[in-house]
């Protein structure tokens, strides 16, 4: 039997297959746990039947965490394991929760209830980006979304660009996947010729990218290359981007 405690469930990136990102530990973690606190219902029954298929998906209670839902309702979340000592998890949509997740807000009201908090490990697409793009791996900022308007995305970038170089900080973000290219057009619009750019797609999938050049490089890789020809190298899936100089 598992402790009561606030279990941080990872789940895969994309289709990628439990046992090559999820150790055992964690299936038999998650057969244990009766309440759920999730960022979407429909793909948090999806991922616990995938761990397994003998869960009694409709015996369990989910409680929905995202950008919906009130936050003055969240402390009453945590009640089973509050008022009942129950386990509770929490699943996000992909890789680790409460890391550029709504869950973070749960997990910061069980700290300050003095409840016990166990994350479980699993895959960060954030993390194994920076793993293996060559880039600082001592210091580095994860910055969200940046702007959509051109000149308030421009200016971001520089903004970035000059603590990269004055922190020697990689910087990352990411993007609506069907705005990848134009995000790399706008990079190596923005950035200087010897900074490095890191783009990371679909890691841990079957069709995992991760490539990492100068600016310079990338402009002379993609030199007249067609839409098509783009979409490989910068692919409509999620990604993370990286730089730093």
């Amino acid at each position: 039997m598992i402790e009561p405690a606030l279990y941080l469930l990872p789940v895969t990136l994309g289709d990628t297959p439990l046992e090559r990102v999820l150790p055992p530990y964690n299936h038999d973690v998650i057969v244990e746990i009766r309440h759920f606190i999730v960022e979407n219902i429909r793909s948090a029954r999806r991922f616990l039947k995938k761990v397994d298929p003998s869960i009694d998906i409709d015996s369990l209670t989910f409680f929905e965490l995202n950008q919906h839902t009130d936050r003055h309702h969240i402390d009453t979340y945590l009640e089973p394991l509050l008022k009942q000592h129950k386990a509770i998890g929490v699943i996000s949509e992909a890789g680790c929760p409460a890391v550029a997740d709504p869950g973070a807000d749960v997990v910061a009201i069980a700290q300050r209830k003095g409840l016990k908090v166990v994350p479980l490990v699993g895959p960060s697409s954030m993390i194994l980006s920076v793993m293996a793009s060559g880039l600082n791996g001592q210091s580095f900022a994860f910055n969200g979304y940046l702007p959509i308007e051109d000149n308030q995305r421009m200016n971001r970038i520089k903004q970035l660009e000059a603590r990269a170089y004055a922190d020697d900080q990689t910087q990352l973000f990411i993007e609506t996947p069907y705005r990848n290219a134009k995000m790399m057009q706008a990079l190596l619009s923005a950035l200087r010729p010897q900074t490095r750019i890191c783009v990371a797609s679909n890691i841990t999938c079957p069709d995992e990218q991760i490539k990492t050049h100068t600016v310079a490089e990338w402009k002379q890789l993609l030199k007249g290359m067609s839409e098509e020809q783009m979409q490989k190298l910068i692919p409509r899936v999620p990604s993370i981007f990286l730089f730093c100089k």
